[in-house]
């Protein structure tokens, strides 16, 4: 395979995939010891039910965490493509394969310091995770997706995982707080502000993003199951319901339509091409 200047592509070395590989099972392993497997303490179930579904007003409902099955089920997908040629004679790739890894080893590490009730320092791992997942949204903007392949285990995996560990990290320092005695997490006043929060950072990462849709889903999907787990228990609250829910609507509503105007232009920029008379002979 050769590039446009005939320069041999140099193809990244099988130990590479191989490599990513070995880290993305342990990674996997992990995740399961953290749903309780093997052993572990479930995520809910550490430090007293500090991460549970009740333990604060901005704790999403626990089968919100479902989306974890997909994410997981991607990054696998991503790595396997890593085998591929095409993967490993694409310059994307190269720049994105060391952020990738670090997001999946800082998930593990969260699962961990989880694991040993080190709340503070979960939250510590979850903003750096949170950075490297960002980064890894600025790249993906930087370097086009060559194809549906590449667009659907690059832009939409790590957007679902970006748009995800966005609103757990909000939720995780709520948590952290709360146990810590702060009051204010734990009232349904303050947690509509939260939400407003999460959706404002949601809604200017999109417009940043030029409408990425897929960070917008998961953010959106995390809201929606907020919104349902304060139809009852503990926090149970119309106003944050409705706050919650609405905000769910407003992280989509703002990148579908970035997209859709995308479109427009760029169908407009195609037909105006089109249009442009020939070049006349002299």
């Amino acid at each position: 395979m050769t590039n446009p200047t005939n320069t041999p592509v140099q193809k990244t070395p099988i130990a590479v995939p191989i490599g990513m590989a070995v880290i993305t099972a342990i990674a996997i392993a992990t995740a399961f010891w953290g749903a309780g497997f093997f052993g572990g303490t479930e995520t809910s179930d550490v430090a007293g039910g500090a991460l549970s579904a009740d333990a604060t007003p901005l704790a999403p409902a626990s089968s919100a965490f479902r989306i974890w099955s997909g994410i997981y089920v991607g990054l696998i997908l991503y790595t396997l493509w890593q085998f591929f040629p095409a993967a490993r004679a694409s310059q994307r790739q190269r720049a994105l394969r060391p952020l990738a890894l670090a997001s999946i080893v800082l998930n593990s590490v969260w699962l961990w310091v989880t694991q040993l009730d080190l709340l503070l320092l979960s939250v510590i791992v979850i903003a750096v995770l949170l950075a490297v997942l960002a980064w890894i949204m600025i790249l993906l903007d930087r370097h086009k997706a060559s194809g549906p392949v590449e667009l659907v285990l690059n832009d939409g995996v790590f957007g679902l995982y970006t748009g995800w560990v966005l609103a757990a990290t909000f939720a995780n320092l709520w948590a952290v707080l709360a146990e810590s005695g702060v009051e204010q997490m734990t009232e349904v006043n303050f947690a509509i502000g939260g939400v407003i929060v999460v959706a404002a950072v949601s809604i200017i990462a999109s417009i940043l993003n030029h409408g990425r849709i897929a960070p917008a889903l998961a953010v959106a999907w995390a809201l929606a199951w907020i919104a349902i787990g304060r139809t009852e228990g503990q926090f149970e609250s119309e106003p944050l319901w409705w706050a919650a829910a609405a905000s769910a609507c407003a992280v989509i509503l703002v990148p579908a339509a970035l997209t859709v105007r995308n479109l427009r232009a760029r169908m407009a920029t195609r037909k105006g091409e089109r249009q442009k008379p020939e070049p006349q002979p002299a």
